[in-house]
């Protein structure tokens, strides 16, 4: 899995559509509203953000990165993976499917 933050909702439909289409991922799920506080540039910010959480396999990952950053409003956009290491076997194989090329 991926977790990811946009700026606003326009910005995390745009990116999930794109990776979607090119079949980096099987899914997106997008959270609309998070309070985000963090430390940027010698300052404590706050902000309201969108929380994508992708599934996917582990080798994409470095492609969907790629494709956040080559798009994303973000200087420095929040990118992390999370290895799934159980899970349904007939959702992890959608996941398998849905992200084979």
């Amino acid at each position: 899995m991926i977790y990811m933050t946009a700026s606003d909702l326009n910005e995390a439909r745009r990116i999930s559509s794109a990776l979607l289409e090119k079949r980096l991922v099987a899914c997106a799920n997008i959270i609309p509203s998070v309070e985000s506080h963090y430390h940027w540039q010698g300052k404590v910010e706050e902000a309201s953000e969108v929380v994508v959480i992708y599934k996917t396999q582990k080798d994409k990952f470095e492609a969907v990165a790629a494709e956040i950053k080559g798009t994303h409003s973000y200087e420095v956009p929040a990118i992390v993976s999370f290895d799934i290491t159980e899970g349904d076997p007939a959702y992890l194989k959608w996941i398998e499917k849905e992200t084979s090329e």
